[in-house]
């Protein structure tokens, strides 16, 4: 039997219901996308345009990526610190999956502005 001290640590509770929260927000952000796509005329370019023109689409949408980017980033660190068990390559791993989600995020910034 493991006896454990607790003396303020969550055990990874943050983590686990954060990444249930961005998943319940990506859920909900999905159908409300799908109803915008679906109940306009034909999906062509410009009404592709036009669906991320409204500024609240845009935040939504922008807050999507990020939901799913940290959301991304809690899974992908639980498993590299399950499976991976030499620290530098733990480090070297943290820092190119850290480093492409910052540039995903830039980009979906430039892309959702760029509109």
């Amino acid at each position: 039997m493991v006896n454990r001290i607790v003396v303020g640590a969550h055990y990874g509770l943050r983590d686990w219901l954060l990444q249930r929260i961005t998943a319940v927000f990506m859920i909900v952000y999905i159908a409300v996308f799908f109803v915008q796509v679906l109940s306009g005329p034909t999906l062509d370019f410009a009404t592709w345009r036009m669906l991320f023109t409204p500024q609240w689409m845009k935040y939504a949408t922008l807050l999507f990526l990020f939901s799913l980017y940290l959301h991304a980033w809690i899974g992908v660190r639980d498993i590299v610190m399950d499976y991976i068990k030499h620290a530098g390559l733990r480090l070297a791993l943290y820092s190119v999956f850290v480093a492409a989600l910052v540039v995903y995020a830039a980009w979906s910034v430039r892309i959702l502005w760029g509109i």
